[in-house]
This record gives C-alpha cells, structure tokens and sequence, in this order.
C-alpha cells in the first residue's frame, strides 16, 4: 500500500453510523466499509438494521455489525454502546446521521412538533456523541462526523425547526472540538445540499421545485447520497488527522452563489 492509499485507508476502524438502514446513512455505511471500516448499521428497528448489514457484508466482504436504539433516550443508547464496545472492542469513528424532516409555518407548528425535530437532529448528536466520545477519549482517538445540512447556514419557509436544529449541530460540532482535539478526537461536519433521498421524494417529483434546485446550484442537478462518501472517508482517515472543527459543504457549490 503506497502512503497516499494509506491516509484514505479506515482498515482496523470501528465506525458507528446512526440511521443507516437507508438513504445518506446506509450510503455512508456501504462507503465506509469499502474503504476498510468495520461498519455498526444503526436503526429503531433491529430487523431492518440487520438486514442492511448483511447486504453490505455480502456486498464488500467487510465484517458489519449492527446496532437498535433510540437516539433520543440516554439510557438505551448507554447501553448500546457499552454492549457493542463489548463484543467488537472500541468504537473509533462515529457518524451522527440519525435526523428528520418536518415542513410547517413557523405560526402553525406545536411544540411538541418543534421539541421532536430538535430531539432528533440535534439531541440526539449530543447523547451518542458523548456516550461514543468517553471511549473515544479513554483511547486517546477517534474521529465523529456530524451531518449537517445546507440548512446550517441557510434558510427557507415552513422548516424552521428543521434549519434551527442543524445550525445547532454546526455549532455542537465546534464545541465538541473546544473540549476534546485536545485528547485526540476530532470532530468535524458534513453539509449536504438538496440530495434526491426518500425524505425530499416529494420535493424532487415536484416540477417546479426541482427546477428551482437545479437552476440555483451550479452543477446543475440534485445531489445523490453517494456523493457524501467522500468527504466521510476523508473525515474519518488519517488524511484528515489535523482538521477539526470544520463543515465541509457538498452541495454543488449551492451555497456561494447568490
């Protein structure tokens, strides 16, 4: 294996991807286990959890593991993690994927609605990155990844909670760093643009909102998961052993235009 191959190289890394039984997550998934990561599929239900870590064993041959909890209760994820770091030894990359989508003026959203969206997205960050960060720290290692969103920075009608909670994550993403760079973790984010997923299938059929996406981003067309893999590798590699703190945006260049 030639030096440059090796800073891309998650061989001998244990990386825990929230969410990951489909869209973006399960694309993460796939990515990171065919760079050499030995892959924890997350989801609330355990059947479907499983299942997608045996199609990504059958499909690259890496080891997949696989994980069932809810993001936003501390006590079963507490327990997930102690249970995994068990059976498969230390978790040394976390991928905070798990999130929502919620569409309504701000005027008619109840705060039910409101506590969820942030629970989700945002909370839940919060509860698995620092059950998966003490370990991190223990070791002296490790490297977590936010998703975050081009909603980070930006905004639109009727998803306000949804652009509060990934503002927030970006902001988690450089406290955890302030805290924990120091001991050898690193904490960094992805922001995605508008990607054709299960969540935006709505947006994507919708004509004359897929043409306003196309129109407003340079590369001319909507993002697809796979294109998130990259930056993922990159972020939990050795390539990137000296970046923290930062959101690198794969959003087809979206956000600098005006």
């Amino acid at each position: 294996m030639t030096a440059q191959k090796s800073l891309f190289d998650l061989t001998g890394e244990t990386v825990l991807v929230t969410g990951s039984t489909r869209g973006i997550g399960a694309a993460l998934a796939h990515g990171l286990a065919t760079a050499g990561a030995r892959v924890v599929v997350h989801g609330r239900n355990a059947e479907d959890a499983a299942a997608q870590a045996a199609h990504i064993t059958a499909e690259t041959g890496s080891p997949t593991d696989h994980a069932s909890f809810d993001v936003a209760d501390r006590d079963a994820i507490e327990s997930s993690v102690a249970d995994l770091v068990a059976r498969i030894g230390p978790i040394t990359g976390l991928v905070n994927n798990a999130g929502m989508q919620l569409r309504k003026p701000l005027l008619d959203l109840e705060l039910e609605e409101w506590d969820l969206v942030l629970r989700t997205n945002v909370t839940s960050a919060f509860l698995v990155g620092t059950a998966v960060a003490r370990g991190m720290l223990a070791e002296g290692r490790g490297s977590i990844v936010n998703i975050c969103s081009i909603q980070s920075d930006l905004a639109r009608p009727s998803i306000a909670p949804y652009t509060a909670s990934k503002g927030a994550l970006r902001n988690l993403t450089r406290a955890m760093t302030a805290e924990w760079a120091a001991s050898g973790v690193r904490v960094n984010g992805i922001a995605p643009g508008y990607l054709d997923t299960d969540m935006t299938k709505a947006l994507v059929d919708d004509p004359e909102f897929s043409a306003w996406v196309i129109g407003r981003t340079p590369a001319k067309r909507w993002g697809r998961p796979e294109d998130l893999v990259g930056a993922a590798v990159f972020l939990l590699a050795p390539a990137s052993a000296f970046i923290s703190g930062q959101v690198i945006f794969v959003d087809g260049g979206m956000s600098v235009v005006v």
